[in-house]
């Protein structure tokens, strides 16, 4: 009964937790005689005894003798087991990894098993078998397809063709494995399915589209092919591309009938293809179904435009002002900008606003805004001159409803686009009135207006003006690189080219990639003649606008002034093969090839310029000098034609009433061959007639007042009182003065002339063309028909007469 133990009522859980043994007390050593005597004893020093164990198979087995349990015992712990030599036991929930409490002979701590060795190396996989080969086989289909969709996204698509039909190679070499091995049923369509979709995919992004074509059919007729028929949208725009308009709204409509209304999206974007491909037949009212449809279930900015392009090609003027209201209305789905608007008090809030400031998201919110601006300018534009009577009214209605809308911010530039309308409909006064509105307006709004202002009246040479209106844009946006622009070239005109370069490069650190400030600085530079730091503004412009040709011409010009011709030829070089056709940069070039001493290059581009504008007075002249150095004087003649040709006609525009300088210019234009020759017959033929009005209208002023005083002899030498005085009536007819046989004849000449002057255009009115016919028979040739053309200057002087104008002289004509 000593042994069993009553349980107690009530036991405490807690119990023995704070029982404490003194002989696990290292402290108390020391004070410990049991352990003080132990030391001092051969017992303290008595080596620790060992367990033998034998190493037959009995050594397996847990120790069960009484010296087993008296060592075990003696060991301060009951032994759990006995091991083999060397090897540690199971590792248990009470005994860590790598330890072991066994006496055996020869253990070490090796916990990681190093003393092991190497692990035995894995076996190898045999490939020769028929599904390691699939398998391999598999793998490279695979690769190819990434590889081919890799090279395409990289541009390469050549080399993702050529992947995409290796792919196709490979996995039909895959199939016949399949079969040989029996295998069939485990192949799969999925890869099938990828490898004809990428390469129907490259021969459209190779424009090779009847191959398309072939491998989307492949798909398409395959039944095994869930979801095929959405690649039909796919068909339908290559047909689109090939303009077989027709057959891509066959295939869209049969694409829209196989996918169910549950992809709504998917739907909503094939219905606005199908609009678009009506749009381009000229079927707008088919066009105009499927958009309204569309704008009923999914409003977009594209097919609000769409909408308003068709009511505008069909002319319903209500349905326009509609649509508008439709477009200006459709959600964004953007954010307020003011979210990213910093705070001032929290910094870790600051430093989040900083991160998305310039994210894609908000990069694709900013995109889309500007898509929706540009579509609202461009649709206010369009019908402003058809919705109402006047271009003006229209317009006016577009900002109020902008006004009304989520776009208020854009109905000042409504307003700004319709001073710029204005200026195309060359309608300046209207442009600058409407301007002048905005001077009361916002900072931004108005450095906008008066920077247009400051450009008209700049344009108008009104450079006061440009000036003031450059300042008021200055001082209402100062970081304005437009104003600072007008404000610098205001001052250049007035020939200050420091002042105007510093406001050049206020406006180029406002907005590094102003491409105006970076040019008319150089243009500064080169007036001052700092040549080298214009070349430097030149050279980084052309960085910027590689086939800029004024910017080339520059970089000519200049390297023509440091004395570099060789540099100057091969920029201008680079000119003319952006405009060929310049007839002022090939005659430099010939300048430049002179120079060089290069004759035979000079006169190619010097007869290219001739070629192309043949009334350039020095190309003439180099042409007809350089063939009379070449002894091909016959040649040197119709150049020397064709320069006093032009000079008569600089002649002609001056003084326009000489009939010699007319006479030469029809001689001229007949013997050329030339069209001009009938107008120029014509214009003679109203000179002449007008000269001789003129000589009627001297004649008789001469004999009536030869006349009067005649006259007035007779009448003085007569009786005073011998004949009535009759005085003529302030209304009455000159028939009904007394009979005077020289008083009628001239009246009659008078009316005659009367007749000719009203017979005659005004001094306002131009002169009638007559129609390509032959010359009047009654022109005669100054020279006569056998006479000789001068060749190196005029000096035959015009007959004495009353209408002369002036004297050709040698001075007209050079040698």
């Amino acid at each position: 009964m000593e042994n069993v133990h009553l349980a107690v009522e009530e036991d405490d859980l807690y119990s023995g937790y704070n029982d404490y043994n003194l002989t696990l007390d290292s402290e108390e050593l020391e004070n410990n005689a049991g352990f003080q005597q132990a030391v001092r004893t051969s017992h303290g020093r008595r080596p620790p005894m060992t367990a033998k164990f034998p190493g037959t198979a009995i050594g397996a087995r847990p120790l069960a003798t009484s010296f087993g349990s008296r060592m075990a015992s003696s060991l301060g712990r009951p032994l759990t087991g006995a091991v083999q030599d060397g090897a540690a036991r199971p590792m248990t929930a009470v005994r860590a990894a790598g330890y072991t409490s066994s006496m055996s002979r020869g253990s070490n701590f090796d916990p990681l098993g190093q003393s092991r060795g190497p692990a035995p190396p894995l076996e190898a996989k045999n490939e020769d078998t028929p599904e390691e080969k699939i398998k391999i086989l598999e793998k490279k289909v695979n690769d190819l397809i990434e590889e081919s969709c890799m090279a395409h996204s990289a541009g390469a698509s050549q080399l993702a063709l050529e992947k995409a039909k290796e792919a196709g190679r490979k996995e039909r070499a895959l199939a016949r494995q399949r079969e040989q091995a029996g295998n069939t049923e485990q192949i799969c369509l999925d890869l099938t399915y990828s490898v004809l979709l990428n390469l129907a995919n490259q021969y459209a992004n190779n424009e090779m589209f009847p191959e398309a074509l072939n491998s989307y059919q492949v798909i398409v007729r395959n039944k095994m092919f869930s979801n095929a028929g959405r690649l039909k949208v796919n068909m339908a725009n290559i047909y689109f591309k090939q303009k077989n308009y027709p057959k891509a709204i066959k295939f869209y409509r049969m694409a829209l009938d196989q996918i169910s209304n549950a992809h709504k999206e998917v739907r909503i974007k094939i219905m606005q293809n199908i609009g678009v491909v009506f749009v381009r037949m000229g079927q707008y009212s088919d066009a105009i179904t499927s958009f309204e449809h569309i704008m009923s279930e999914s409003p977009n900015i594209r097919t609000g435009f769409n909408l308003i392009l068709c009511y505008f090609a069909v002319g319903d003027r209500e349905r326009m002002k509609k649509a508008f209201q439709k477009l200006i209305s459709v959600p964004l789905g953007v954010d307020d900008e003011d979210k990213y608007l910093p705070s001032t008090d929290d910094s870790s809030a600051n430093m989040v606003v900083e991160a998305i400031k310039n994210d894609k998201l908000h990069q694709m919110e900013r995109d889309l805004k500007l898509l929706a601006e540009k579509y609202i300018m461009t649709a206010a534009k369009l019908i402003a001159p058809a919705i109402e009577t006047s271009f003006a009214t229209g317009f006016d209605w577009c900002v109020d409803m902008v006004k009304s809308s989520q776009y208020v911010e854009l109905a000042n530039d409504l307003e700004i686009n319709k001073a710029i309308t204005y200026l195309r409909q060359r309608d300046f006064n209207q442009a600058v009135e409407t301007l002048k509105t905005f001077e009361k307006k916002d900072s931004r709004v108005k450095s906008a207006a008066a920077t247009n202002l400051s450009f008209l009246y700049f344009l108008e040479k009104d450079y006061e003006q440009a000036d003031r209106y450059a300042d008021l844009a200055m001082n209402a946006d100062r970081y304005n690189p437009a104003a600072l622009i007008n404000k610098g070239n205001t001052v250049f005109v007035k020939n200050d080219q420091e002042k105007a370069a510093e406001f050049y490069k206020e406006a180029l650190r406002n907005d590094s990639c102003c491409t105006e400030a970076l040019y008319n600085l150089g243009l500064a530079y080169k007036r001052q003649n700092r040549l080298e730091e214009a070349l430097d503004c030149f050279l980084k412009l052309h960085a910027i606008l590689r086939n800029s040709a004024q910017v080339m011409y520059q970089l000519a010009s200049l390297y023509e002034l440091l004395e570099d011709p060789q540099q100057a030829i091969d920029w201008l070089m680079k000119v003319i093969s952006v405009t060929p056709t310049d007839p002022h940069l090939l005659a430099k070039l010939g300048e430049l090839h002179d120079g060089e001493g290069d004759k035979s290059q000079a006169f190619q581009y010097y007869y290219e310029s001739f070629r192309y504008f043949p009334s350039n007075i020095d190309v003439i002249e180099w042409l007809g000098a350089y063939y009379i150095e070449t002894q091909f004087c016959e040649k040197a003649i119709q150049y020397f034609e064709r320069k006093a040709l032009e000079t008569y006609k600089d002649i002609h525009r001056k003084f326009p009433e000489n009939v010699e300088c007319l006479r030469f210019l029809v001689r001229l234009c007949t013997d050329m061959g030339l069209q001009e020759v009938q107008d120029y017959a014509t214009r003679l033929k109203k000179v002449e007639k007008m000269r001789e009005i003129r000589e009627q209208r001297v004649k008789s002023g001469r004999e009536g007042s030869a006349r009067g005083r005649r006259d007035g002899r007779e009448g003085s030498a007569g009786s005073a009182g011998e004949f009535p005085v009759t005085e003529k009536p302030p209304n009455a007819d000159p028939a009904c003065l007394p009979a005077d046989s020289g008083h009628s004849s001239s009246s009659t000449r008078g009316e005659r002339l009367s007749a000719r002057m009203r017979s005659l255009p005004g001094s306002d009115e131009p002169y009638e063309t007559s129609s390509p016919k032959e010359l009047d028979a009654s022109y005669v040739d100054p020279l006569g028909p056998q006479a000789e053309r001068p060749k190196t200057g005029a000096k035959k002087r015009v007959e004495d007469d009353d209408f002369a104008d002036e004297e050709l002289g040698d001075d007209l004509l050079p040698e």
